[in-house]
Formats: C-alpha cells, sequence, structure tokens
C-alpha cells in the first residue's frame, strides 16, 4: 500500500453471492482487511443450495452451468481452490420427443466451423434450417451488432430463420444463457453470447457442471477471506449505507461500522432500497427502477429407479429446456438404504430447468411436477415405469435482470458518485449478460477499482477473454 495508509485498508463487502466473494476473495488476497456481509446463513447468493426440512435432501436452488469461455469464473474457481469440482463435457444432447438425439460437438475443422460437421448430422434440424442457422452465424461472426432498439428475434426473422431453427436452436441456447425469451433479448446481447460461445473456438463452448452442491461449491471462499485475515458474518443483513463516512448500518441493532472502502455486491432491486435519500442518488435509482427481472425455475424429481444413462440434455419442443441427471454429477453417491454407496439401479434424481419461466410463477408445485412428468416420460421411456418417490420446485421470481433492448445504458459502472463506495452484480456494466461469468467480472473489477483507489495503481484482476482461433482471429 502506499504511505496514505498506516495498515492495511479495511473493506466491506455487502452480499455473499458470487460478485461479492470474488470482490472478497481477490481483495484479501491483495492485502486489504476485508469483511463481508451476507444476511443468509450461506454462502451463494442465487447460486446455492440448501436442506429441504421435509426430506433432508440437499437441492441447488437452480442448476448452474458454465462454458470454456468463462475465463473470469474458471479463474475464481482456481483462486479458491475448487477447479477439480467441475466436469467438463465437449458435446451436448438435444433431445426431441420420443427420445431422438442429435449431439453437437466440435470437430478438428477450424473455427468458426468447429461444430459444422456436428450441425450437419443433427437430425432435429432440416437442411433448410441448417443453411438459415449458418447464414445467421455468418453475419454474427466478424462483429457485435449495436442496440438499435430491435429484439433478436425480429433479426431472425430478418434473417430467413425457419420457425424450427428458432425454437430448436437459437430458443434453446440463448433462453437458456439469458433467460429471457426472444422477443425481449437485445441483438449485442445475443450476438456476444453466440460470438463467445459457439464460434471463437472450440474450448469456448465446453460445458462445465459442478459435481457437489453449490453451496458447498462457494463456502470454501469463507475459509479463504479468513485465511488473509478477513472475515465473513453470516446471517448479517445491512439495511444502508453512509458513502460520507464508508460505514454500513446492520440490521438487528447493531452498531454502525466504518470501513476505508464499501463494496456492495447486492441485487439491483436491494440496492435500490439502500441508496440514501440524497440527490446525488437519485438518477441511480431511477435508472435501477428502470431494469426489469426475469424468473427461472428448477423442478427436482426423486425416481426409484434409473430413467436415463445420460448426465444432461437439452430438452426440444416442450417447457422444460434442460435435464441434469443429479445423481450421476454428484460427486458423492447417496446411501442406499443399507448405508452402502448407491449403484446405478438405485434410483435417479434429475433436476429440470425451466428458463424465463413467466408461465410457471402462479402455477402451484403439483401443476408443475404434473407437467414436468408428462414431458419427461415423452423424452425417457424409462420414466414412463418409474415411481415418484419425492418432489420439489424451486421458483427464483426474480433470478436475473431482463438483457431487454435498450437495457446497456441502465447499467452502472463499478465506480460511483461517491468515492469509496463501489457496485458490483451481474447488473452491473461488465459487457457480458446476468451469467456467473458476469458476477465474477464485477467482482473482480470492483476490486480492481478499490485497489487502484487505495494506491496500487497498476492492479489489474481481470482475466482475459479466450483468444479467437482459426479463421475467427480475423475479426479479432
Amino acid at each position: 500500500m502506499t504511505e496514505r495508509w498506516t495498515q492495511s485498508p479495511r473493506v466491506g463487502v455487502v452480499g455473499g453471492g458470487l460478485a461479492g466473494l470474488a470482490a472478497g476473495c481477490t481483495l484479501a488476497d491483495s492485502g486489504f482487511r476485508v469483511t463481508l456481509f451476507e444476511r443468509r446463513p450461506y454462502l451463494g447468493g442465487r447460486a446455492s443450495s440448501y436442506q429441504l426440512p421435509a426430506t433432508g435432501e440437499v437441492v441447488d436452488n437452480c442448476q448452474h452451468v458454465m462454458l470454456g469461455c468463462c475465463t473470469n469464473l474458471i479463474d475464481f474457481y482456481r483462486r479458491i481452490g475448487v477447479q477439480d469440482k467441475i466436469r467438463w463435457y465437449d458435446q451436448m444432447t438435444f433431445l426431441e420427443p420420443g427420445g431422438r438425439t442429435s449431439v453437437i460437438g466440435p470437430s478438428s475443422l477450424p473455427a468458426p466451423f468447429h461444430t459444422a460437421p456436428a450441425f450437419l448430422r443433427a437430425a432435429c434440424l432440416n437442411l433448410r434450417d441448417k443453411m438459415g442457422i449458418a447464414s445467421a452465424m455468418a453475419a454474427l461472426a466478424p462483429t457485435t451488432p449495436n442496440d438499435n432498439g430491435e429484439s433478436f428475434l425480429s433479426w431472425l426473422r430478418r434473417h430467413a430463420q425457419t420457425n424450427r431453427a428458432i425454437e430448436r436452436f437459437w430458443k434453446t441456447v440463448l433462453v437458456s444463457a439469458l433467460n429471457e425469451d426472444l422477443d425481449r433479448v437485445s441483438v449485442p446481447c445475443a450476438a456476444q453470447v453466440i460470438r463467445e460461445s459457439f464460434l471463437k473456438s472450440p474450448p469456448a463452448g465446453r460445458l462445465g457442471i459442478p459435481t457437489v452442491p453449490l453451496t458447498e461449491l462457494y463456502s470454501v471462499a469463507a475459509d479463504y477471506i479468513a485465511a488473509r485475515g478477513g472475515e465473513v458474518r453470516l446471517r448479517s443483513g445491512v439495511e444502508t449505507f453512509r458513502a460520507e463516512f464508508a460505514s454500513l448500518k446492520l440490521s438487528g441493532g447493531e452498531r454502525e461500522q466504518s470501513f476505508d472502502f464499501v463494496v456492495l455486491a447486492v441485487p439491483f432491486d436491494v440496492l435500490s432500497r439502500m441508496l440514501p435519500e440524497t440527490s446525488a442518488a437519485e438518477p441511480l435509482r431511477q435508472n435501477l427502477g428502470r431494469l426489469e427481472t426475469s424468473p427461472i425455475t428448477g423442478i427436482h424429481l426423486w425416481f426409484d429407479r434409473q430413467i436415463t444413462g445420460l448426465d444432461h440434455a437439452v430438452l426440444l419442443d416442450r417447457t422444460i429446456q434442460w435435464m441434469f441427471h443429479k445423481s450421476r454429477l454428484l460427486e458423492r453417491a447417496s446411501l442406499s438404504k443399507d448405508g452402502k454407496p448407491a449403484q446405478a439401479g438405485d434410483g435417479s434424481y434429475v433436476e429440470l430447468v425451466v428458463s424465463a419461466s413467466k408461465t410457471l410463477v402462479d402455477k402451484s408445485r403439483a401443476e408443475i411436477v404434473e407437467m414436468a412428468l408428462g414431458e419427461l416420460r415423452e423424452f425417457f421411456p424409462q420414466a414412463r415405469a418409474a415411481n415418484l418417490l419425492k418432489s420439489t420446485v424451486i421458483k427464483e421470481v426474480h433470478a436475473t435482470y431482463s438483457p431487454r433492448p435498450g437495457v446497456e445504458p441502465l447499467r452502472p459502472p463499478p465506480e460511483t458518485v461517491w468515492p469509496r463506495v463501489f457496485f458490483a452484480g451481474d447488473w452491473t456494466a461488465t459487457g457480458w449478460p446476468a451469467t456467473m461469468e458476469g458476477a465474477v467480472r464485477s467482482g473482480y473489477t470492483a476490486a480492481q477499482c478499490v485497489a487502484r483507489v487505495a494506491g496500487l495503481r497498476d492492479a489489474a484482476f481481470l482475466v482475459p477473454d479466450l483468444p479467437a482461433a482459426g479463421f475467427m482471429r480475423l475479426f479479432g
């Protein structure tokens, strides 16, 4: 640190989701004394898990996956030592009702043609669908289009995409990635996902899935911060802050705590309620009020027998979009009745995901489970003979911000009008949509800003994007 500081500066981080953890761990690594406040009894934010009171099962609030292009998220996992808890896949299986499969994966061809052979073989698309997709990909490869207010669905229509191509490719990929319907997604946001994950290089499209419950994945961050002289305080909510003193007013009547810097890594609606009633905060409050959210629903089902040999699959033409075979994915198998490790025939625990699940928000758990069972049996014939042992439904009604056209100017940078207060969160101006990668980027960027203001002028925590490969190098 510079001579301005007689000891390591103190940083208060509000929020124990990925953004707050990334900021806290990075700052602790750089010699700052970090105190992280999380109102819940566990870390991870929306990427968390908890024990069901009725059954004792540990469930994730929703399945979270990553791609090879998520360089900062991968760096964060390496930093806290959980990189070996991610299982990587080079292929995705697309399933039609009735069970017909199409497998999409890379080949030895140079980018952006590395998935072309798999697309040509895919039974779920016909030749006209494939030619249209190829034409649209060619339009997106050179550069990301500007936001002129057009939705990506309108852009697809203008680029002669068939209904089947929209439903079975564009919608399947982008609604899952962006958690929003295509008629409410901006063109540059959709284009960024396609360029980074499908076109840039073969490693960029690899699929990574955690092999442990999410809270177990992120709880080690508390030890990481503590080992570097910091503290993580669970069940510690923060009501508001005083910018002039970089102080936090805690819930429950606790004494106000002051810091040298504050990083507010909370959802944008929470931040809006925390803002002081001052003229300086009013423009930000108005922008935050214009942001909208989109829901996501996770459906957890336990069967008395195996229903599929797949670890995961994309499900086409129905409400459910993804199936994750958790009993195969989880690193530690559950125990059978005799206390021995469960074998493949002992049962299936699957999680089904519906992104942008607006149609499910007002439905009951029983209605959603009935729908899920009906659809699952269309894809997996073995499920027809299986008995459902238990189930639960988890709705994240305000899961992510909606990346609609015109939303980018509303996303604030990490720097604020208050010199010692910074923002982090996947809803801030990260250059990425509301993903785990975007959250970690925001935390690293906020930490970088804190470090530079504190005197570490060369502080640089962000990890570069994966380099373009093959012919994509022509476009940078």
